[in-house]
């Protein structure tokens, strides 16, 4: 009994006090806890738990802006919800399909929509026919989602007029761009961008294996990161963490919610987007993850490494899949020591 509602049942009790009427204070009480219903939801729930769903309400709120819907504070005041309804929370639902979150997360957020959705129909904000066909909105089974990320994977995109999974020519990024690109200045997100682009550029992982990864494949005590390369077959690679890539897992991993199990949290279509983003913000158009592969792999051979060598760092199974990823010099001889 929250303490609003604990005064109207004390007002009849207390000495001295004039008797009300039952049919005053239920009324009195009832609305006293429908105010009440947000807080004590909220209340319940651990810090983790209250972070994630302010970002799952945040990326609602962002959806509806996308749509050029105005709205109120979904956190804080449940008149926000007096106004969505089934189409909304379908169309998020879709929305978060096509951006490519994991199909785990829009499973996740949906959750977090419909409950604050039960809190304001208890509220009496939403009615209950509209209630009965938001609770109708499900999210996506196991065996759709594969099906779903299967074809993510498949996705081709266009260069040039030319579906393509890669560019005809790599974008070189030169060295002097490489901090900006590691530490982008993307906001809230920029601890996780930070990991994602330190992955790409100096561990040279291709897109879909930074999709699958999990949080747990990253330890920090160890320093490992332990990995599988699908395309070529490859499991349980070891990389060491260290450097920019070590201090990035170190401010990131923390932030994940607990019941978080992806590392990134994007499919391949959405880490594409974001590196796109970041490379426009430092001065790039149009990167995409595989320059970044590109660029590793240059680093490495420009600062010795073997062919043997990198054909390992880089998971290739053909030498001249290797060599093609190394960026021709302008002075042929510039690189050789005698």
């Amino acid at each position: 009994m929250n303490d609003e509602t604990a005064l109207v049942v004390q007002h009849t009790i207390l000495p001295g006090m004039p008797e009300m009427p039952i049919e005053e204070a239920a009324p009195a009480a009832d609305a006293a806890r429908e105010r009440h219903l947000l807080t004590n939801y909220q209340e319940g729930l651990s810090a983790e738990t209250l972070e994630r769903q302010r970002y799952d309400l945040a990326l609602f709120a962002r959806y509806l802006e996308s749509v050029y819907i105005r709205h109120g504070d979904f956190y804080s005041d449940l008149e926000a919800w007096r106004h969505v309804n089934a189409g909304l929370v379908d169309g998020f639902k879709q929305w978060m399909k096509r951006e490519g979150y994991s199909i785990g997360s829009v499973n996740v957020r949906l959750a977090t929509i419909k409950a604050y959705c039960k809190i304001a129909h208890d509220a009496r904000v939403i009615g209950t026919s509209e209630f009965t066909r938001i609770r109708g909105v499900d999210g996506i089974p196991h065996k759709k989602a594969v099906n779903i990320d299967k074809k993510r994977t498949r996705t081709r995109r266009e260069y040039a007029g030319h579906a393509t999974t890669k560019k005809a020519q790599a974008t070189v990024i030169p060295d002097e761009v490489l901090p900006r690109l590691k530490f982008p200045d993307t906001g809230f997100l920029s601890k996780r961008d930070a990991l994602l682009m330190c992955l790409l550029l100096d561990h040279a992982l291709r897109v879909g294996e930074i999709a699958i990864l999990k949080k747990t494949q990253i330890n920090l005590e160890t320093r490992l990161l332990v990995f599988d390369r699908p395309k070529v077959d490859k499991e349980a690679q070891k990389h060491e963490l260290k450097g920019d890539t070590l201090a990035a897992a170190m401010l990131y991993l923390p932030t994940i919610p607990p019941e978080q199990e992806s590392l990134s949290d994007l499919a391949v279509t959405s880490i594409q987007q974001r590196v796109r983003l970041i490379g426009r913000l430092a001065g790039i158009a149009g990167l995409y993850p595989h320059d970044c592969r590109h660029s590793a792999t240059d680093r490495a051979a420009r600062n010795g490494a073997t062919l043997q060598e990198l054909m390992e760092f880089g998971g290739w199974t053909n030498a001249q899949t290797a060599i093609r990823y190394l960026q021709r010099q302008e002075i042929s001889n510039k690189n050789i020591k005698l």
